[in-house]
C-alpha cells in the first residue's frame, strides 16, 4: 500500500505536469513562423490541442465549421466547435463544408493572433446567439414516448433551450478590454512575458445556478421555480480554482471549471429531427416551385 507522504508526491507531479503543459502551450502559441496564414492555422491547432487535453471524450471537437438552427439561420465561421456526436451525430456536409445543428454544440471557439476588432468580434458572437434550438422531438422514456414539446405531468421542464459556450482564445497583447464586453463566456489568453494562460469567465454569471439557467433555459424571462438547484447557487466557479506554490494554476482550474460547466448542460436537447426534415422538406419545395 502506497504511504501518505508517496501520495503526496504523485499529486505534487500532477499539480507539475499541468504547469509544464501551460508554459509549453504558451511557448507553442508564441513560436514564429513566417507567412502568417501559416501562423494562424497554426495556433488554432494548439488551442485545439489544448481543449482535447482537458474535454471528455464524448466530444468531438471539429476545426472550420458553420452551425446550423432548424429555420435555416447560419452562424459566420467557427474556428473551433465542441458538440456531442454520441446523442446528434449529424454533421451536414457539402464539400469541405461542414454544417453543425445548434442543438448539439457545446462550446464555440475563436481563435485570433494579433487582429483583435471588437466589431468583428460582436458580429461572430450575435452570429451564434440568433440560433434557436427546436423542441420538435421524439424518444422513447421509461413511462412512454416524449415529446420535447410538452410538459408531462408537473414535473419541470429543467431543460428548455440551450445555448453553447462563447470563448475566446488569444495572445496577451490583444484587445484588453474585451473581459468588460460581455461578448464571450471565456476570455483565454497567452501571455509570454509569464509563460502562464489567463482565464477570465463572464462576470455576469455568478453562481453555478445562474450558468445553469443560462445555457438551459434560453430566452425563458420566467426562471422555473420548481426546480431544485441542489445547492449550486451557493458555489462560484472561483471555488474549483487550483493553487500551487502561492499562484494558480490555470489549466487545471479551467479544466475543472469547463467540465462542470458541461455538466450542467449534462446531455444535449434529444435531436428534433421533425425541425429539420421540415427545413429541408420546404427548401425542395420553393426550389421545385422556381423551375415549374
Amino acid at each position: 500500500m502506497s504511504s501518505g507522504s508517496d501520495r503526496k508526491d504523485v499529486v505534487e507531479s500532477i499539480r507539475d505536469n499541468y504547469r509544464q503543459m501551460e508554459i509549453g502551450i504558451v511557448n507553442q502559441l508564441y513560436f514564429h513562423v513566417p507567412h502568417d496564414g501559416t501562423t494562424g492555422s497554426y495556433r488554432e491547432t494548439v488551442w485545439k490541442e489544448l481543449f482535447e487535453t482537458i474535454i471528455p471524450r464524448k466530444f468531438v471537437i471539429e476545426q472550420s465549421v458553420f452551425i446550423i438552427d432548424s429555420n435555416g439561420k447560419v452562424s459566420n465561421e467557427v474556428d473551433l466547435a465542441i458538440f456531442d456526436e454520441t446523442y446528434t451525430p449529424y454533421v451536414f456536409r457539402y464539400g469541405k463544408l461542414k454544417f453543425i445543428p445548434i442543438e448539439a454544440v457545446a462550446v464555440t471557439v475563436q481563435c485570433k493572433s494579433q487582429s483583435l476588432k471588437k466589431k468583428n468580434l460582436r458580429e461572430w458572437a450575435e452570429s451564434i446567439q440568433q440560433l434557436k434550438t427546436s423542441s420538435k422531438s421524439f424518444a422513447r422514456v421509461l413511462s412512454g414516448i416524449a415529446s420535447g414539446e410538452t410538459e408531462h405531468g408537473s414535473a419541470p421542464m429543467s431543460q428548455t433551450a440551450t445555448r453553447p459556450l462563447r470563448i475566446l482564445c488569444c495572445l496577451s497583447d490583444g484587445l484588453q478590454n474585451i473581459e468588460q464586453e460581455e461578448i464571450f463566456d471565456v476570455v483565454i489568453r497567452a501571455k509570454q512575458e509569464e509563460n502562464r494562460l489567463t482565464i477570465h469567465w463572464n462576470s455576469k454569471q455568478t453562481t453555478l445556478y445562474h450558468w445553469y439557467v443560462a445555457l438551459n433555459l434560453v430566452g425563458q424571462e420566467e426562471k422555473p421555480s420548481k426546480i431544485d438547484p441542489g445547492g449550486s447557487e451557493q458555489y462560484t466557479l472561483k471555488d474549483f480554482a487550483v493553487h500551487h506554490q502561492g499562484e494558480e494554476l490555470a489549466l487545471m482550474t479551467f479544466n475543472f471549471q469547463l467540465n462542470q460547466v458541461l455538466m450542467l448542460i449534462n446531455n444535449p436537447m434529444l435531436f428534433p429531427h421533425r425541425a429539420y426534415a421540415e427545413l429541408f422538406d420546404q427548401n425542395n419545395r420553393t426550389e421545385e416551385g422556381k423551375d415549374e
